[in-house]
């Protein structure tokens, strides 16, 4: 039986998938990054988990397998960059998994793994089936990427950051980037941007993004920081709506799944920077059956 098989490298988690020949899931897994680690403890969790994957099957380890993550792989050194895992910039990530795992390896970036797989699979297949159709797909994590998907393909364009909207300006005194820039998008509507702004509001106090907007209703400050994420939101995403004009937007990642997102107030938010007196084009939260491994797998 033909196996796919795929691994999402995110900046807190490592998550893989086994597809069969249906596209079905056979097994996921997951476990820590642990970036914090360096990247040799990043290498040794990917390999590890793979290996774990096989022996859980009681196959051998697969002679091809595709992963996700953040940043792309420079084609003229074959050095991974703008990655917000930054102890993966300027590493040879490709050829040491694939010296690691003795398999021929595919990294594509998470996000246009993201819009395809969802294009394909997910949210976006129903739109997408017709005729020159675009899903602009956006990662909202420990990161903020994005993706284009048109005609079944994802486009990279000439440097290879085509959708990547995270790192535009959006507050030109906010915090500083690992970019090297200040107030990018990332800086204020990531997991750990809107966590962080949350505990400075609250006079201290921490709540993970999920606690914060669950409790809207009765905490200020989280009131506040939902109201926050829905601006920042609109303005940063009509900016590439304006430009894109993509059929579908789809949603994903950590941040995604806070429900104000897709609220008549984030409708009117991104209706008040674009360029049309209405917002026709769909927007939807991404399934989490069709996530960033399961396209890895496929372009393995």
């Amino acid at each position: 039986m033909k196996q796919y098989w795929g691994i999402d490298l995110g900046g807190t988690k490592i998550e893989g998938v086994v597809l069969d020949e249906e596209l079905r899931p056979l097994l996921r897994e997951r476990r820590p990054t642990e970036a914090d680690g360096g990247y040799r403890r990043v290498l040794e969790n990917v390999t590890g988990l793979v290996e774990a994957m096989a022996a859980e099957l009681g196959n051998p380890p697969p002679g091809r397998i595709g992963m996700g993550t953040s940043g792309r792989i420079d084609r003229r050194r074959g050095l991974l960059k703008n990655s917000n895992t930054v102890c993966l910039n300027k590493t040879p990530l490709l050829a040491d998994l694939e010296q690691r795992l003795r398999a021929r390896v595919t990294v594509e970036n998470d996000a246009n793994c993201f819009a395809l797989a969802e294009s394909m699979l997910g949210a976006g297949r129903e739109t997408m089936r017709r005729d020159g159709a675009v899903a602009f797909g956006v990662i909202l994590g420990t990161g903020v990427g994005g993706g284009i998907v048109c005609g079944g393909k994802a486009i990279r364009g000439a440097h290879g950051i085509a959708g990547e909207w995270g790192h535009n300006e959006l507050e030109p005194e906010g915090e500083p980037c690992y970019c090297g820039r200040r107030g990018c998008v990332e800086t204020v509507l990531s997991g750990p941007a809107l966590e962080r702004w949350y505990t400075r509001r609250s006079g201290g106090n921490r709540k993970s993004l999920k606690e914060i907007s669950e409790s809207t209703a009765f905490d200020p400050a989280a009131a506040e920081t939902v109201a926050r994420l829905i601006a920042g939101f609109g303005k940063a995403v009509a900016g590439v709506l304006n430009i894109v004009d993509p059929d579908i937007l789809i949603i994903g990642g950590g941040v995604g799944n806070v429900d104000a997102l897709y609220s008549a107030e984030a409708r009117k938010a991104l209706e008040r920077h674009l360029f049309n007196d209405s917002l026709d084009i769909r927007v939807a939260r991404g399934l989490n059956s069709a996530t960033a491994p399961g396209c890895s797998a496929l372009r393995s």
